[in-house]
């Protein structure tokens, strides 16, 4: 199931994935239960919300299936949505591997379905989404949040988590491209 933070209909789409001044983001913050996503339009400068949800996956599903669900909602998002790039934070664990392999799994199978779709992925670390949406890499979770909101212009922080944590991963890939552009002289 895929729960949307405003429906798709009411989301401008273009026939054309890129745009020159404008460019659409999709965020992930990967999960085997939730899966966050977010989209937003950013020229750069800044950045400004599109839509954001979660999906969910039942436990009485494999692993396998519950995958399989994720990566194809995913792609169907893209497609609503008509992004040009996408950003997802990186797999990152302390002790318990056994933790993080279902939820590498749902990266890998995330950038199969968005590669299919022509559309490239960049990992980010959660220590690198954190500087570029903060400024500081040890930020806790509701800085992160609060930040989130303030960039975007919401009036409470985007809920549920899942879906907060995906509108930053996308910030950061906004960051990261405008500063990339600026660097590189385009």
């Amino acid at each position: 199931m895929c729960s949307r933070s405003r429906p798709t209909s009411s989301c401008p789409t273009t026939s054309k994935r890129k745009t020159n001044k404008r460019m659409r983001i999709l965020g992930i913050d990967p999960g085997i239960a939730q899966t966050g996503w977010g989209v937003v339009d950013s020229n750069g400068q800044q950045s400004r919300p599109v839509s954001f949800g979660v999906i969910r996956t039942a436990t009485s599903l494999s692993d396998t299936e519950r995958i399989h669900r994720i990566a194809a909602m995913v792609g169907q998002v893209a497609d609503e949505q008509q992004v040009a790039i996408c950003g997802m934070e990186d797999i990152f664990f302390t002790k318990n591997i056994s933790s993080a392999i279902p939820v590498a799994k749902v990266i890998g199978a995330c950038i199969h379905q968005l590669a299919t779709q022509g559309i490239a992925v960049h990992l980010f670390s959660p220590v690198t989404i954190k500087t570029a949406v903060t400024g500081y890499g040890g930020a806790d979770k509701k800085q992160v949040q609060e930040m989130v909101r303030l960039i975007l212009g919401f009036e409470s922080t985007p809920k549920p988590d899942h879906a907060a944590d995906a509108l930053s991963a996308a910030i950061c890939l906004a960051v990261h491209h405008s500063t990339n552009a600026r660097i590189s002289g385009t």
